[in-house]
């Protein structure tokens, strides 16, 4: 009997999914170890004991259920996504990659298949990295939690009531293939009515925060040649930002927080913390939009009389996808008579944590007009079935092809 995903449970899983947020009526808030994501895994919980999978959540918050291979020795297929989201996000960011992977099991319990390979659904905690810096989940089981990281994690993870934290994070063996799948985010397969990405590579990542100290003071007494505004300079360093994706930079540079102390009308800001987001394929470029960075910090704090010191986040390296995974994707998505294009992803995503493990792919389905991390975020039924019943697919033709 062939597994097919069922289009009722799997939009009836994500509209579920939805409601647990700590903002109801203003996108979806389920920031990673919250009330409403533990509400969220608790369902995840149900779900995969209903498909008959072992499921379990390890030491940092992932949540893992796996139907078991006929082969004991065969490393997983593992295919999933993250629950958590930004504030007021959208309903399928992240989510829409979870459902559609415990689809996968619900399917082929359905139909009495097992395949070779085990198959993981993967629910990784903070990949949006609001609490902490992303990708907790994906980076604990590829090993790349560290000491330092661990002491962080320990009092998130008491106060959400968690477990306690072991000595060390023993990371997953390695896998077979990882396939996630994820709304666009971007315009382009919308705008050119392609109903199919297949992703080449997801876009190396580098966050960080400038602080940016002067002299808080008297806004009405204060001379303005007298002054050490924190936030003049940092409205500069904004526009340096901007200039680090012009030609040669990389490609998108952001910033997306500033705040202000004390944030008063009346007061002289005396110091000024701003995020910036570098993002490019090509590591280098970020590399050197970093180096750029910290060099205009320099130049404008001598200037202006101020201290401003760049702490950049561990950066997340560019990664392309596996071409014999890509190959597959593409061979079912024909075999569904779906169109497909290829297209990078500008979006940062667990899979590219999990190249660490094994060779990886990614499907994307459109975003409505390109909208996301937004609560209008959106994108057809019928696109997030085809979404899913392609990656059930994929997972079947890779466990014949035995890649990896």
């Amino acid at each position: 009997m062939t597994a097919t995903i069922d289009p009722g449970r799997l939009l009836g899983n994500l509209d579920t999914l939805a409601g647990y947020t700590s903002t109801p009526g203003s996108g979806v808030t389920r920031l990673a170890w919250s009330e409403p994501w533990r509400a969220a895994v608790a369902c995840l919980e149900r779900w995969g004991a209903a498909a008959g999978a072992a499921v379990v959540m390890d030491a940092v918050g992932n949540v893992i259920a796996e139907l078991p291979g006929a082969d004991m020795a065969a490393p997983a297929l593992v295919t999933g996504s993250h629950l958590d989201t930004v504030p007021s996000g959208g309903r399928l960011d992240g989510s829409y990659g979870v459902v559609a992977a415990w689809e996968v099991l619900a399917a082929l319990q359905d139909a009495g298949m097992q395949l070779r390979h085990p198959v993981r659904a993967a629910a990784f905690v903070n990949e949006e990295g609001i609490v902490l810096p992303p990708f907790t989940g994906s980076r604990a089981v590829a090993g790349l939690i560290d000491d330092e990281e661990l002491a962080a994690l320990a009092p998130v993870l008491e106060q959400a009531g968690l477990p306690s934290m072991p000595a060390s994070i023993q990371g997953w063996d390695r896998v077979a293939a990882t396939v996630e799948l994820h709304i666009e985010q971007g315009p382009v397969l919308d705008a050119e009515s392609i109903p199919i990405g297949v992703v080449t590579a997801v876009t190396g990542q580098q966050r960080g925060t400038v602080v940016i100290t002067g002299r808080t003071n008297h806004a009405g007494t204060t001379p303005m040649a007298m002054r050490r505004d924190a936030l003049v300079p940092a409205a500069e360093l904004v526009m340096e930002v901007e200039k680090l994706a012009g030609p040669g930079g990389c490609e998108v540079a952001t910033v997306g927080r500033l705040v202000l102390d004390p944030g008063a009308p009346n007061v002289v800001p005396g110091r000024v913390e701003m995020s910036f987001d570098l993002r490019s394929v090509d590591d280098r470029l970020v590399l050197g939009a970093l180096a750029k960075l910290r060099l205009a910090a320099a130049d404008i704090a001598r200037a202006r009389g101020v201290e401003i010191a760049v702490v950049a986040q561990p950066a997340t390296p560019a990664v392309v996808m596996d071409s014999f995974v890509r190959n597959t994707i593409e061979a079912a998505a024909s075999a569904h008579g779906l169109s497909t294009r290829p297209i990078p992803s500008g979006a940062g995503h667990d899979c590219a944590i999990m190249s660490a493990l094994g060779p990886v792919g990614m499907i994307f389905v459109p975003s409505m007009e390109g909208v996301s991390h937004h609560e209008s975020e959106a994108t057809p039924d019928d696109a997030l079935v085809k979404g899913a019943a392609l990656l059930l697919d994929t997972l079947v033709a890779l466990d014949a092809a035995d890649h990896g």
